[in-house]
């Protein structure tokens, strides 16, 4: 039954799947207490730990078993071939809820090469490092075209003060379906919040943010989680006036943003191409809005000489 399910439904079924079991192979590594830090990029709040690797290993190679006919890219790049990896870290299993569900007929026949999985294994490195486990996350996203369309988000450690033994939530999305795994909220109608980076701010970051005159800023680590706050109505629009992003750390947030009629583009307004040939930097920044916002209209309040520094 399940081969006769759509292509998008089934990856988007397994990727349901396998955020969990990454997500409890991040959990096993920070409980036997040796991380394997490295500094992966150009300064220290650019890092990646065992769990990132263990994690990107096990999803990558569950994906290129079960449909090897679509693109995948991690943070290291397409992946064609993999590593060896345990036998239990090879996940088939499809998510039942997302496989009952109906497909929208735009993607009822979609061509596997038309597919790119952007795989971030671990959103919120150095706050994983540094026992901020709230702000984890697992991103599976799904382009077709270079669109997002839809997408995974799943949480290891939501709740884990009050549940201390809890497997956490995952989240699920498309476009022209909605969403699953979660109750969205809407934000406050008496003020008005932004979230944006806890750790990379700078100037340009911080005269967006003044432009926008927010009543309330929420700093939280990893993209995920920032667009977790506009799902869950925490805030209304994340803001990020920087190149710190990239393809994997937006494409599922952006799908599931998409499902519930949300909006991300770069600092301009434009849509992120998420083709496999593009470039991995967002390099214009990030600017997300819930649907409860006009997108365009904030956008219109960033000064011209702000967008400036950031070429189209």
């Amino acid at each position: 039954m399940a081969q006769q399910t759509p292509l998008v439904l089934r990856l988007l079924a397994s990727s349901t799947t396998l955020a969990g079991k990454a997500g409890k192979i991040i959990k096993d590594v920070m409980k036997g207490g040796d991380l394997g830090i490295i500094e992966k990029g150009s300064g220290k709040n650019d890092l990646q730990t065992e769990a990132d690797r263990s994690a990107q290993r096990c999803i990558v190679a569950s994906l290129v078993k079960l449909f090897p006919d679509v693109t995948i890219i991690g943070e290291e790049g397409p992946v064609h071939e993999t590593d060896e990896v345990p036998s239990d870290w090879i996940v088939t299993d499809l998510d039942a809820g997302v496989l009952a569900s109906d497909c929208p007929d735009e993607y009822v026949e979609t061509d596997p090469k038309d597919i790119v999985v952007w795989v971030d294994p671990l959103d919120g490195t150095s706050e994983y490092a540094q026992g901020l486990l709230d702000h984890v996350t697992v991103l599976i996203g799904l382009a077709i075209k270079g669109k997002p369309v839809g997408g995974v988000i799943h949480q290891p450690y939501h709740n884990y003060k009050v549940e201390p033994d809890s497997k956490g939530r995952t989240l699920w999305g498309l476009v022209g379906l909605g969403v699953g795994g979660f109750i969205p909220k809407t934000p406050p109608t008496n003020k008005f919040i932004i979230t944006t980076t806890r750790m990379h701010a700078d100037e340009l970051v911080d005269r967006a943010l003044e432009a926008l005159k927010p009543d309330e800023i929420i700093r939280v680590g990893g993209a995920g989680h920032k667009v977790l706050t506009l799902l869950e109505g925490k805030a209304h629009a994340y803001v990020f006036a920087s190149k710190g992003c990239k393809k994997w750390d937006t494409c599922a947030p952006e799908g599931l943003l998409r499902a519930l009629g949300g909006k991300l583009t770069d600092i301009h307004g434009r849509e992120y191409d998420y083709s496999a040939d593009v470039e991995y930097p967002n390099a214009q920044g990030v600017f997300a809005t819930s649907r409860h916002v006009d997108h365009d209209a904030l956008i219109n309040r960033i000064p011209k000489e702000l967008k400036d520094k950031f070429p189209r």
